[in-house]
């Protein structure tokens, strides 16, 4: 159980509050409710670039990494669809150095055109390395449009293409930055060896001069029910041919979610699972596959990933991943093969309530979610799931004839074809 407090500034700064005494470590977690969702179509991938130009240094921090360096700290971020999330470590002794650090690029980016180029560059290399000079690098470039045709997910937070980057002005970073970066669009959670009446007074010092900027209307067109199959062929310069399979899930919120996601696990977490012990090992079809989901906010998509063995014929892999996922819903699962899963959920979560960061991480992510104290609900909602939800969630959502397909072909399939 994670005991926390909450007070909002005047601003509209949402801030928790997590006492652990256990440490001399203090985690400091801020959230800016911004991801590639909010993003133009024709200016995609803003939020991961501003992920990179927060550490590029503001008006009175040349160089963030400097300061929190010499206090012992250390940071880093990520962004994703829904959200943009920036997290540090410090000494508790130093705690206020974390708060006049954040404050201060919150408050006042520098905005300088080499820091501007510079990150651009880097997140120009990023995009060529990770997502067209690797093997399978480009697989949600080609996935995420091919399962959403309306809702901004149909674009990866690395951005549609190099050019909507290399296009950016500096007017354009400024005005994503004025409009996402204030403190009403901000959670920050702080958990260590703390007391809510300090870092009520380091917030205000620090974040409560910040005015309050934000009038964001957040309308995002609803993606359509999807009631046919759809399907990509590619080739390329790959060692294995590989399949991938996509379905529509539940949105975060929706109690659904936690079926799928332990659907997701009884088919392959593990070298006991479904897909493993009947695709890997006995029909040796794969040499690896995997199913997982994304788990967006506004619904996110059921995956399965699979490399094949040489030799092996790709629409008779995919009907043999359909049989494995069939039985879901024609045959009686197994009490104690659910509880299996659930138990590794569990421990999962209840290792995620040990370190001051993840406690912090996930206190933001679940206030984003509508309140904080779901972080205590989780075990709970995965516990209450049964096997019938499992077999009819399976039999409703994970069909052939609104399935996505990516047929992932060496270059050599080509030149047989």
């Amino acid at each position: 159980m994670i005991h926390f407090e909450r007070f909002r500034l005047d601003n509209g700064l949402t801030v928790l509050v997590q006492q652990d005494k256990t440490t001399p470590i203090a985690a400091v977690n801020i959230l800016y409710k911004v991801g590639a969702k909010d993003e133009q179509p024709d200016k995609t991938g803003f939020a991961h670039l501003f992920e990179h130009l927060m550490f590029g240094g503001s008006i009175h921090v040349p160089k963030f990494d400097k300061p929190l360096e010499v206090a012992g700290g250390e940071n880093n971020a990520f962004t994703n669809n829904d959200f943009t999330n920036y997290y540090l470590t410090i000494p508790k002794n130093n705690l206020e150095i974390a708060f006049w650090l954040e404050s201060d690029r919150m408050l006042s980016l520098a905005f300088s055109p080499e820091s501007l180029e510079v990150q651009r560059q880097v997140v120009i290399e990023e995009f060529k390395q990770n997502y067209l000079n690797q093997p399978y690098g480009d697989v949600y470039l080609l996935l995420k449009p091919l399962a959403y045709k309306k809702h901004p997910y149909r674009w990866n937070t690395i951005g549609k293409e190099i050019s909507h980057i290399e296009k950016a002005t500096m007017d354009d970073v400024k005005a994503f930055y004025g409009k996402y970066y204030n403190p009403d669009n901000a959670i920050m959670a702080v958990s260590g060896n703390v007391e809510t009446e300090e870092i009520k007074a380091l917030a205000e010092k620090w974040f409560g001069t910040i005015n309050k900027k934000s009038d964001i209307v957040r309308s995002y067109p609803a993606e359509p029910q999807q009631k046919e199959r759809r399907e990509k062929t590619v080739y390329r310069n790959v060692p294995q041919n590989a399949l991938y399979l996509v379905w529509h899930m539940p949105e975060r919120t929706n109690p659904g979610y936690y079926t799928v996601d332990l659907i997701s696990d009884l088919l392959s977490n593990g070298n006991s699972s479904r897909m493993y012990q009947l695709l890997v090992k006995e029909k040796k079809l794969f040499s690896e596959v995997n199913a997982f989901i994304t788990g967006d906010l506004d619904g996110g998509l059921f995956m399965v990933s699979g490399k094949l063995y040489d030799n092996v014929d790709i629409k008779t892999a995919e009907s043999e991943v359909y049989a494995v996922i069939n039985r879901l819903w024609e045959e009686d699962i197994p009490e104690k093969e659910l509880q299996k899963v659930k138990n590794k959920v569990e421990a999962t979560l209840i290792f995620s309530e040990i370190s001051v960061l993840q406690k912090a991480m996930g206190l933001c992510f679940y206030e984003l979610l509508g309140n904080a104290a779901m972080f205590n609900e989780e075990i709970n909602k995965y516990k209450t799931v049964t096997t019938n939800d499992i077999r009819t969630t399976a039999a409703t959502l994970l069909r052939k004839d609104n399935v996505n397909v990516l047929y992932y072909l060496k270059e050599e399939e080509r030149r047989v074809e």
